[in-house]
């Protein structure tokens, strides 16, 4: 099909591109250096209840909790930089809780 000044007219027509997503950007920025942070603060609680189950010979209950939920915490930021989640985590959304 072709207009009248003889050039060719394409007859799909496609939708606009959605605008940049800064503010999802800037998110998963922020939501990087949290995990950075997150991975390392799980290493140091790993080597204190292991510290703990030497000495005491079982883990710390409350130390277990707590790990098991900034494990998740940090599925959860990884989870939304990677678009396998659209919930923004914590501080925008709730603190995850162990299951």
């Amino acid at each position: 099909m072709s207009d009248p000044a003889g050039i060719p007219q394409n007859p799909t027509t496609s939708a606009p591109h959605p605008p940049f997503p800064v503010a999802r950007l800037l998110y998963a920025f922020v939501c990087g250096v949290l995990a950075w942070v997150v991975l390392h603060v799980l290493f140091v609680l790993a080597a204190v209840q292991f510290l703990m189950h030497a000495i005491n010979g079982k883990p710390n209950e409350d130390l277990k909790t707590f790990s098991a939920s900034l494990a998740e915490y940090l599925r959860e930021l990884l989870a939304y930089m990677t678009f396998a989640r659209e919930e923004q985590p914590f501080p925008m959304g709730p603190f995850p809780k162990a299951a």
